[in-house]
């Protein structure tokens, strides 16, 4: 194990799913393809929303934030997911791992943040249509947004720094694919009740405050689409927050299946439950970003028109 001292490590190891070869082959060539997916589909969906001027209002504005935002989190961990499935133990520089569990730790704060502004966003559209676009201004969803980016920034800041400064001297292993602050809290050797603190301030601040928002809302925002009269305008209403109602199930779902789920103190499947936590965590920091722009997609008509319009465009100027 190396170390500069007594308490200080120089480098973490990541063992991932070395225990299973086979399967750490297959999943380097699916993280592989859905990363490539997710810069594909997130790309495409960025583009056409700049390109098409019927899509600058604030939903697809936020919409943007949120592929560039998938784009940003994956980028941040799939390479390193990918060279550890390569290498039986992957050996990553304690800078390294700091940098990467800051950029994915932010990236998945400012991404709860904005799904509970994307909520609010819904409600005052469909509760509120006329006062709309006085209220949802320009000077209003740009500032919301970047308020989203820098709540996701400091909160992440704080809790890099507090696990900084612990002694990590008595293991470096990391049973995960990437550098995880619940993992590397488990490897310090002191007493970590601060850092659970925050953690607990920082769950509260960025998972039930923004699911109480998402939830309060989408309560206004369903008694508002029953009192509609005509069933075409319950269809209309209901398919502007249908995709943003999916992508929050599937994300907040995965993460409170990996974080509230009780712990097994059993020995027999301690191994399990390691590997049970690491692939639920991939599907979290995966799957979900390779789906968003796919929801959005196939659920949002102006979408797929703006995408039709963009690529025949493109053909067009190639011909």
């Amino acid at each position: 194990m190396a170390r500069t001292n007594a308490s200080m490590l120089t480098s973490f190891v990541l063992v991932g799913l070395s225990d299973h070869p086979r399967l750490q082959t297959v999943l380097f060539v699916l993280v592989l393809c859905m990363y490539l997916m997710i810069l594909l589909g997130n790309g495409i969906l960025i583009s056409a929303v700049f390109h098409d001027l019927h899509l600058h209002t604030p939903m697809y504005f936020f919409l943007c934030n949120l592929s560039f935002l998938d784009i940003c989190y994956t980028s941040a961990s799939v390479p390193l997911i990918l060279s550890s499935f390569l290498a039986v133990r992957k050996s990553v520089s304690f800078p390294e791992c700091m940098v990467q569990m800051f950029l994915s730790f932010a990236m998945g704060a400012t991404e709860c943040v904005l799904l509970g502004t994307m909520a609010l966003d819904r409600f005052m559209a469909i509760c509120y249509p006329l006062r709309y676009p006085v209220i949802m201004s320009k000077g209003t969803y740009v500032p919301m947004a970047v308020g989203c980016w820098v709540a996701g920034l400091v909160d992440s800041l704080v809790q890099t720094s507090l696990a900084v400064r612990l002694p990590f001297c008595a293991n470096n292993v990391i049973h995960h694919f990437v550098c995880e602050i619940l993992a590397i809290l488990k490897l310090a050797c002191t007493d970590i009740s601060i850092n659970v603190i925050s953690m607990a301030g920082s769950n509260l601040l960025f998972l039930v405050i923004p699911v109480l928002a998402i939830g309060v809302s989408y309560t206004f925002i369903i008694a508002t689409i029953l009192r509609i009269p005509s069933a075409e305008g319950k269809q209309k209403a209901f398919s502007t927050c249908s995709a943003h109602l999916t992508v929050v199930i599937i994300f907040y779902g995965t993460i409170f299946f990996m974080y509230a789920k009780p712990k097994s103190n059993a020995t027999a499947r301690a191994g399990r439950q390691s590997v049970m936590d690491a692939l639920i965590s991939l599907f979290y920091g995966v799957m979900t970003p390779m789906l968003n722009p796919l929801i959005y997609s196939l659920r949002n008509k102006d979408v797929k028109v703006a995408v039709q319009n963009m690529l025949r465009r493109k053909t067009s100027d190639k011909t």
